[in-house]
């Protein structure tokens, strides 16, 4: 019973570190927030812990906005570059 459990929770497999970033972001946001808001928080992150911003951070963001989807979706739809946190991921 407890492997189904495990199973069923988003983070139970490898996820991508940029994703835990990104989710850890949205939290602090209350849940949601706008793509580019996001991109500057994560790029903040990184500084702080003294990992280097990778050029193309905004572009790997929106990737794992996309592969991710069973941890984000566009609340307001697919044309809005607003981001959230899935319904019961904590």
């Amino acid at each position: 019973m407890s492997r189904m459990t495990q199973n069923t929770n988003p983070w139970a497999a490898q996820v991508d570190p940029l994703a835990q970033d990104i989710a850890a972001v949205l939290k602090r946001m209350g849940g949601s927030a706008h793509q580019k808001d996001v991109v500057q928080c994560v790029a903040a992150m990184k500084r702080q812990r003294g990992e280097t911003v990778a050029q193309d951070l905004a572009n790997r963001i929106v990737e794992v906005f996309e592969r991710y989807r069973d941890l984000f979706f566009k609340p307001f739809g697919e044309g809005s570059m607003r981001w959230a946190l899935q319904p019961g991921v904590a």
